[in-house]
């Protein structure tokens, strides 16, 4: 790792600790091309909606493969931090036997630079339980940082837990 990847990364990590005093959110992050410099917001909210249509798919390694290989993922029903990419493809094993499908309920986006932002908000899921089909909802706050790396928007560091008022 460079040093200026070094600084950078330093950078991103303590504007997503301002971020998460301001709204203590849980996120997530998703691949996406684009060869613009600069994203917009509206760019950045929709790479949730690819990462949603990923976990329709049932496929882990998809839903994996949109995160950077130095990931960590802080998953919404798991005690277990991810940090690798088979850690996270295990949790989304696990987690996409519930054919979940995300909901945007508010999104709050800065773009920090031409290669780094963050989403953060509240989002909901349907989760069908595999044994009964009865199906549950599950509110959440989320926090995707994403990083561009190689052309791609990727996400390295996803933080989701259960609202904790219900």
């Amino acid at each position: 790792m460079t040093r200026r990847s070094i600084t950078k990364r330093a950078a991103v990590v303590t504007a997503t600790a301002l971020v998460a005093v301001g709204t203590f959110a849980a996120g997530i992050g998703v691949a996406g091309s684009d060869n613009d410099a600069k994203a917009s917001k509206k760019q950045i909210a929709g790479l949730f909606d690819t990462w949603n249509r990923t976990l329709q798919t049932g496929d882990p390694e998809k839903v994996a493969d949109l995160y950077a290989d130095d990931a960590v993922l802080l998953p919404t029903v798991s005690n277990k931090i991810r940090t690798d990419h088979a850690g996270i493809v295990d949790y989304f094993e696990h987690f996409l036997e519930n054919k979940p499908v995300g909901k945007k309920l508010e999104t709050i986006v800065n773009v920090l630079d031409d290669d780094s932002a963050i989403d953060t908000g509240i989002y909901q899921f349907t989760l069908t339980d595999h044994a009964t089909g009865t199906q549950s909802v599950v509110k959440a706050r989320y926090t995707y940082e994403y990083e561009k790396r190689d052309g791609k928007w990727l996400i390295v560091n996803h933080h989701s837990s259960k609202m904790p008022e219900g």
